[in-house]
């Protein structure tokens, strides 16, 4: 559903991210444009449910990956209770089976942290307009990504994420997979939550069965 107001009225936005500079940095982006109201900011999951549900904005850009609730989560919570704000998800991961998953869960858009000052106020326009937003480089990958779907009830996991399952199923940890890949720990652990988003677990054993279980793993 696009606009009802005034063509000169300002969007309304709420800004959630639990990086105060990156907050900031969006927020001021968004008001020198002239055309955007930051009615209220949120440093988790929970505070910007919140405020989406006190301020009712047109547009949310929500952290992906958020203390408390994470993006998808707001998501989810947004399209069941009827609330008029779209939500777009801001993330630094280029994956097209997130970019699935926010959008099958109802996201008005997926958002590269890197993006320019004009393509985050573009992308906000856009879903307060009732598009969906997506980086022109993601879209042929979500294409492919819905054939895979269609073709096949088994999660397309990235090669990371492969590369942590097979560490996983060889008994090693977190720090273990982070040093043996050249990795941090917290890349590492993000890793970890999609692994484990797509398999539908929640820890490294219950993985390791579920990826045999598909035949994920030899």
């Amino acid at each position: 559903m696009g606009r009802t107001v005034l063509e000169n009225a300002k969007i309304s936005v709420v800004v959630a991210d639990d990086h105060p500079l990156y907050r900031e940095g969006v927020r001021r982006a968004l008001v020198q444009s002239g055309r955007i109201d930051v009615v209220a900011e949120a440093e988790n999951g929970r505070e910007a449910l919140a405020a989406i549900r006190q301020h009712r904005p047109e547009v949310a850009l929500v952290d992906y990956q958020m203390p408390g609730l994470d993006g998808i989560a707001v998501v989810h919570a947004v399209v069941r209770d009827e609330l008029p704000t779209r939500v777009l998800l801001l993330t630094a991961f280029e994956e097209s089976a997130l970019v699935f998953k926010a959008v099958q869960e109802g996201a008005a858009g997926y958002l590269l942290k890197d993006s320019s000052r004009d393509e985050i106020v573009g992308a906000v326009a856009q879903a307060a307009n009732g598009s969906t937003v997506l980086p022109a480089g993601l879209a042929t990958g979500l294409a492919a990504e819905i054939r895979l779907r269609h073709e096949s009830d088994q999660p397309v996991l990235s090669e990371r994420e492969r590369q942590v399952l097979e560490l996983f199923a060889a008994g090693k940890s977190v720090p273990d997979a982070a040093a043996e890949l050249f990795l941090s720990p917290s890349t590492v652990k993000s890793h970890v939550q999609h692994l484990y988003a797509k398999l539908g677990v929640s820890d490294r054993a219950a993985a390791v069965a579920e990826a045999l279980r598909r035949g994920l793993l030899e």
